[in-house]
Parts: C-alpha cells; structure tokens; sequence
C-alpha cells in the first residue's frame, strides 16, 4: 500500500530547510517547535527513513531526505496551485534573492521596482550574503535567484554577466612620495572573501611583506577604515565613495585578478524566480557597463 505524506509536514520540511533550523520554522509557521519536531518525525516514520543527521548544534539533510525535499517541494507547488485554483488560498508566493553587499543598494531597488509592477502579489525575501555562500545557498534551494563573485575563468555555476578589473584603493591624498619600505598595512574584508584572497595571493607571488590593521565583515567598514588612513585594500571602481582613490601601480602594489559576476539561479526555479531573474540580469548589466575590464582598459 502507498504511504501519504502529510502536506503541512512536508511544509514544515521546507520551511526547516530554508531557514536552516526547527526553530525558525515554527516562529515561521506559527506552530510550538515540538509540534514541528513531531511533524518531522512523523515524515521519518512514513518515510521508513533517516531524513535529518545531526551536524554540530545544527541538523543535515540525509541523501534520502535530499531525495524527499525535493519532492516536497514540487507537492508543496502544486498543492497550492490547486488551493488558488479553487478559490481557498492565497495567490502570494515568495521568492528568495541573495546579493553580495558589494552591489545591494546599487541593484536592489531598481529590481525590485521593476519586477513590483509586474508581480506586485510576489513576495521577496532578500537576504545581503557573504558572496562565499551564495553559490550553496542556491544550489540548496535555499536561494532562487543570486548575483555572486568568482575568480576569473574560474569553475563553478551561473551565467558570466560581467567580467570587473580590480585595484588598490587608498585614502584620498598625495602618493607622490608613497614607497613601502615596511610591511604594507591592509584594510581587509572577513574570511572568506574572494578580494581578500587575490589581493594576498598577489602580495606573496611579489613577495611584498602584509600587516592587516583591520578586518570587518561589513564593506562600509572597509572603505571607512581604508578612508581614515588605516591602510589599503583591493575591490573593483564600482561605488566606490569620494574619500577613497585608486593607488597607481607604480607605486609597488601589485596588480590583482580581474573578477567575474555572475547570475545564479536555482533548478527549482518558478516563474515569478524567473521573471526576477530577468530583471535582476539586465539592471546588473546597466548598472556595471561602465566598470568592466573592457572599458577599463579603453
């Protein structure tokens, strides 16, 4: 005999997921977190199968639950599909977009404006990540659409929108006499970042001696420390603010790799995913023509 899947279960599952606890889900839902941990034990036991494992204070999706999640969220589609058909639910969906902070507020509200005129029922859940998540969070189906940052030619998903050079930025002032006789001070964004990374590979292949004066996990606090003279770092020419000037390389600072944006966007994706994804592609691609490596170097 068949075995049915309970749906607000399988919801719970997915809601779990996506928020990456038990806890949150319930909030989410608005159920006790032991109505979702039995919830999901009921799944287990209708399952025949292991679905969760324990992973630090946290759980992980088993290969079986793997397989379940992703039929649960094909369920989950098409039952509220059929509920909306029906005239007994909502016709709100949500759609989860990540950005780096690199290009949030220069992309997102222009996005959001224009996928508003024509989803304005959609719900949007926008989430700033740190750019080393964002490729997993969408390949997870914790994210739908994502613009993230890649080593140039490097392997790994999405869509190539751009390829941006990067440089050396300072504060604003006179290098005339700059020469670094001592270890270069660095302003540096936290562990892991892809800047960070280049920058301190192209120091070592030169073999220039580093101190790092500051790490932050906000790119405001970067240009803010690279500003007060704290030291220097490496990003590309996009927005960066009037109190910060690109250090010529004839100073001694090495040059860094270009970097590629690109557009990921997830296998599960719905049409109101698509649809953002369409607009978030073309505003990202108005919005960073006048810094890719081609002008650049025109």
């Amino acid at each position: 005999m068949v075995r049915n899947f309970d749906i607000e279960a399988l919801r719970a599952m997915i809601v779990g997921v996506e928020l990456g606890s038990f806890t949150r889900a319930a909030s989410e839902l608005g159920r006790s977190q032991s109505a979702i941990s039995m919830q999901v034990k009921k799944l287990e036991d209708r399952a025949g199968k292991q679905l969760f494992v324990r992973k630090g204070r946290g759980l992980a999706l088993t290969e079986e639950g793997e397989q379940l999640l992703a039929f649960a969220r094909k369920i989950i589609a098409l039952n509220d599909e059929a509920a909306i058909a029906m005239g007994v639910g909502h016709a709100e969906s949500t759609v989860k977009l990540g950005l780096p902070q690199d290009f949030f507020d220069a992309i997102l509200p222009e996005a959001l404006s224009q996928f508003s005129v024509q989803e304005d029922h959609v719900h949007v859940d926008v989430r700033a990540g740190r750019n080393a998540a964002l490729e997993d969070e969408v390949l997870a189906g914790r994210l739908d659409v994502a613009v993230a940052l890649f080593p140039k030619r490097s392997r790994g998903h999405g869509d190539l929108l751009a390829t941006l050079p990067t440089y050396w930025f300072g504060k604003r002032g006179d290098y005339s006499n700059l020469e670094f006789s001592e270890r270069i001070p660095l302003v540096l964004y936290d562990h892991p970042c892809l800047f960070r990374t280049q920058a301190l590979k192209a120091l070592e292949a030169k073999r220039h001696t580093w101190r790092v004066t500051l790490t932050t996990p906000s790119l405001a606090g970067v240009w803010a420390a690279v500003a007060a003279g704290r030291g220097f770092t490496s990003r590309t020419a996009h927005m960066v603010p009037d109190t910060i000037k690109v250090v010529p390389q004839a100073h001694g600072l090495p040059p860094t790799p270009d970097i590629e944006v690109r557009l990921l966007v997830t296998d599960q994706a719905s049409p109101a995913a698509l649809k953002l994804a369409g607009i978030v592609e073309k505003v990202t691609l108005d919005e960073l023509a006048p810094y890719l490596s081609s002008n650049a170097a025109a």
